[in-house]
């Protein structure tokens, strides 16, 4: 079972996010088909890497990661 609160939010859960490949910010829709509510991807939106490369994009280049180890590269790319 799933509550609502008290903004209206529910939480899927981590199960169901994990099978359908559900990521935090995802886009997604909250329709009504034949009086039942369904949660939908919404079409044409960008996906999570998208996203993330759109982000990155122009952020770096190779002379600011040269001589960088991999965590230290992935700590960059994740603003830590």
């Amino acid at each position: 079972m799933v509550l609502l609160n008290s903004k209206g939010q529910v939480t899927i859960p981590a199960q169901l996010r994990a099978k359908h490949n559900l990521r935090e910010g995802d886009d997604v829709e909250i329709i009504e088909v034949d009086g039942t509510l369904r949660i939908v991807r919404t079409e044409g939106a960008p996906t999570r890497g998208q996203r993330l490369v759109r982000r990155l994009r122009g952020t770096a280049d190779s002379r600011d990661i040269e001589g960088m180890s991999t965590d230290e590269v992935m700590d960059l790319l994740r603003g830590e």
